[in-house]
């Protein structure tokens, strides 16, 4: 399959960018992807250093009669997220991705493609590599686990670095370039349960819910996608009272930074009130596909008899699970006051798991603003602590604060001009990108993201716009050519 993306243009970027489908990089597990890296200096007899926390610095010296422009750095993340749809048999730790082309677009077979960040990856390979790339000094900085813990970007030392613009190449809209972006922060509950023996004389149906789009938490938060775990929990709601089930196991949602698009729940109710069960979720799945017509119409709704339990969970810890599943709140909860169209704060109530004596109850929040950070933090964990949970939170990182004057902005948007005959749109971005946390630890540090076209990001429904990469690829070479003088 690789071999479809061979025969695309620009040839060497997705000659890098199959090279790098075939390496293993799930979050917290780059060291394929920097040995592959560091090879890949070794190779060219370029400087490559690699810190504490597995970032990977290469530099490449300027070409004849660029040497006088400030050295600038190209970055991306080395990570991936790693998402597949139930029926896929992949291990992300071993297996190679398979792209391959659809129109004009690249896909995978059943898992996400990874172009994010992938293909940031490959063009800062397929300039390191060439020898026809006008270019003034480079740094390309290769990043670990951003998707999960942004580790990379936290740990970057001072003077790691030595340019003083960087190029982000981690955006997903082709003719944006973004200049902030938003903070985020993730809190975990931890609900207790306790077990009973199955009562005598119950049967036990597996609920699922499935086909959603998924997405990312923070890009597609507002696009009124449908939430596995919200919908399992409104039918195991309607469950609980209407045919007295309940709860032997849950599962539902999976990654923080993802919408959950799938979940699952075995149930037990009495052998009576099977049949009237089967016949309610039905009716439940006409609802939702109702309600989600034109967000999400794939939604899928079933219910099948499974073998039946030993054991369930307690109805009252049953009922708290119910009860803090339907207040967590979910999704957008404010639109930014100075930017038009933009998202400024919201939560992601991105999955629920069942540990041997506690759910685990996984959530994201999100906003460009430091203070609606923390409020919608705090109402998250208020609601957990009315339950009972314990409740716990990641350390967070930082928005990066938008700099309309920014000289490299001002480049891009003319050189963009130029090359394509139209305007780039200037936002922010409701997602975290490293930027915010290189800017703190190298301030001053005049910063823009842009990117190709990719859709469904954190979903096995991810794919990249082949005709914008052309583009993005043709912006990228033209602002090496135009960084300014020393």
């Amino acid at each position: 399959m690789n071999g479809e993306l061979e025969k695309l243009n620009p040839e060497r970027l997705y000659h890098f960018f199959a090279q790098i489908c075939k390496v293993p990089r799930p979050s917290k597990k780059e060291a394929g992807m920097v040995a592959y890296l560091l090879d890949f200096a070794r190779q060219r007899s370029l400087y490559a250093a690699r810190d504490e926390v597995g970032n990977v610095l290469i530099r490449k010296p300027a070409c004849k009669g660029y040497e006088n422009l400030e050295t600038v750095v190209l970055q991306s993340h080395m990570d991936m997220v790693c998402e597949k749809n139930s029926a896929i048999q992949h291990d992300f730790d071993h297996d190679p991705i398979i792209p391959y082309v659809e129109g004009e677009w690249i896909k995978a077979k059943g898992t996400t493609l990874g172009a994010d960040d992938g293909i940031g990856i490959a063009a800062q390979l397929a300039i390191l590599d060439a020898h026809d790339v006008s270019h003034g000094p480079i740094e390309c900085l290769f990043t670990t686990d951003e998707e999960t813990g942004l580790t990379g970007a936290f740990g970057l030392k001072a003077g790691f670095l030595e340019g003083k613009i960087l190029l982000n190449l981690d955006s997903e809209d082709e003719g944006q370039i973004f200049i902030g972006c938003a903070g985020g922060k993730d809190t975990v509950a931890h609900l207790s349960y306790r077990r009973e023996d199955t009562p005598d004389g119950a049967a036990a149906v597996k609920l699922s819910v499935g086909g959603l789009k998924g997405g990312h938490s923070g890009d597609d938060i507002n696009k009124g996608l449908g939430n596995a775990v919200k919908i399992l929990n409104r039918l195991l709601w309607q469950v609980a009272r209407r045919f007295s089930g309940q709860l032997s196991d849950i599962h539902a949602g999976n990654l923080r930074n993802a919408i959950a698009r799938e979940g699952w729940a075995v149930i037990t109710v009495p052998e009576q009130n099977t049949a009237a069960l089967l016949e309610f979720v039905d009716a439940f799945q006409s609802i939702m596909k109702d309600e989600l017509h034109v967000t999400d119409s794939g939604v899928v709704v079933t219910a099948e008899r499974v073998e039946v339990p030993t054991g369930v969970v307690a109805n009252s810890d049953f009922i708290k699970l119910l009860n803090v599943l339907y207040a967590c709140p979910h999704g957008m909860t404010a639109m930014s006051q100075d930017i038009a169209n933009f998202v400024e704060t919201s939560t992601n109530l991105a999955s629920v798991k069942m540990m041997p004596d506690y759910f685990e109850i996984t959530t994201s929040q999100r906003s460009s603003v430091e203070s609606a950070k923390q409020n919608i933090v705090d109402m998250v964990e208020s609601v957990f602590l009315l339950a009972g949970a314990s409740v716990t939170h990641s350390n967070g990182y930082p928005g990066w604060a938008p700099n309309p004057a920014s000289p490299i902005l001002n480049i891009a948007v003319k050189s963009y001009r130029e090359l394509f005959d139209s305007d780039p749109e200037v936002l922010a971005i409701h997602a975290g990108l490293e930027c915010g946390l290189i800017g703190e630890t190298y301030p001053g540090m005049d910063m823009i993201s842009f990117g190709p076209t990719i859709k469904g990001a954190h979903s096995p429904d991810e794919r990249l716009h082949i005709p914008s990469v052309n583009k993005f690829w043709n912006l990228t070479l033209e602002l090496l050519k135009r960084i300014p003088s020393k």
